[in-house]
């Protein structure tokens, strides 16, 4: 069958972003194939495009961007575990999202439970996943700990800020504007900064009486990396799992000499390369969306024809919450 999709046969802007179609065969031993009703957007997707270096898979173009996605399967192939079936609603990991009809792996699919979306998880799988590591695995948040958001607006803030509250942690967000103030707030924030009006540093500081945090969860990278540092009391964790501003740059590690404190420059794809850590990660996600205590919302929807000025705006920060294109 034919199926519409979103080619780059070059590193650029969003003018490099081209409308394809293409044949999708039978799935093979150990897939299935996906008629796909909500591809996620994310920043991952902005930094491949223009060819930034990353944990991305040299392959040769023409490349399809985008790694999540959700719809209903049409069919299996051989080899395939009997909980995956035809017509049931699934969300996936995977790389070339940006196609509405596509053959994947089983083991990157999970079964969409009642009461989440495909829109929902189509938009926001990665997200969560990557939340549900930062928060879980790589720092555990425990109740009584203060953590700093950076971007806590956007479609990773505003999960990453409930589900730290919901540990029981005090949520400290950093956002761009007044509007996006009210948006921190209203999902999981106890204080939120404006730092293009405020010192955030100073503003953290006091929030903590002085203390600091005990983790700064950064995508903004290069234009706030070092003065998160000097948000973090002793053995405080920054970590940098974006950089919307720019790559973060050498630094001097006597920077992190006097706290003894630690940075971390995660990547999803690591902590769900496993497949049973990719189904436990989303059903963590899933047990605190369903239980209430996580939110997911999706804030902007284009459709993958419009799949340009989806970049433009995503990359022009214009957007709050997630995004999804819907083929």
């Amino acid at each position: 069958m034919r199926s519409a999709a979103i080619h780059i046969r070059a590193h650029g802007g969003p003018e490099v972003l081209e409308p394809v179609e293409v044949e999708v065969g039978e799935p093979g031993p150990g897939e299935i194939r996906i008629r796909q009703s909500a591809i996620g957007l994310n920043f991952a997707d902005i930094y491949q495009r223009r060819g930034a270096h990353g944990p991305y898979t040299p392959t040769p173009f023409p490349v399809t961007l985008g790694a999540q996605g959700a719809g209903v399967i049409d069919a299996v192939g051989p080899e395939v575990d009997g909980a995956l079936r035809v017509g049931q609603s699934v969300a996936y990991f995977h790389p070339g999202a940006y196609q509405a009809v596509r053959n994947i792996p089983a083991h990157r699919a999970m079964p969409l439970p009642a009461g989440v979306s495909e829109e929902v998880a189509g938009a926001t799988l990665l997200r969560g996943l990557t939340a549900e590591y930062l928060l879980r695995r790589l720092y555990p948040v425990k109740p009584g700990d203060a953590v700093l958001v950076h971007a806590a607006a956007g479609g990773m803030g505003v999960i990453l800020s409930q589900w730290a509250r919901a540990l029981g942690a005090t949520v400290i967000g950093t956002v761009g504007s007044e509007a996006k103030m009210a948006i921190a707030r209203a999902h999981g924030c106890h204080h939120v900064i404006d730092y293009r009006r405020e010192d955030f540093v100073a503003r953290t500081l006091e929030c903590t009486g002085g203390v600091g945090v005990s983790v700064v969860y950064d995508a903004v990278g290069k234009d706030v990396f070092l003065p998160s540092l000097d948000c973090l009391k002793p053995l405080g964790m920054a970590v940098n799992y974006g950089t919307a501003s720019g790559d973060v740059e050498a630094f001097d590690l006597q920077r992190l000499h006097a706290k003894s404190l630690s940075v971390s420059r995660p990547t999803l794809r690591t902590f769900i390369a496993d497949p049973a850590d990719l189904r436990r990660g989303a059903a963590a996600l899933f047990d605190v969306v369903l239980g209430g205590q996580v939110k997911l919302e999706v804030g902007h929807r284009y459709a993958l024809a419009d799949v340009r000025r989806a970049h433009e705006e995503l990359e022009g920060r214009t957007t709050t919450g997630a995004a999804v294109l819907i083929p």
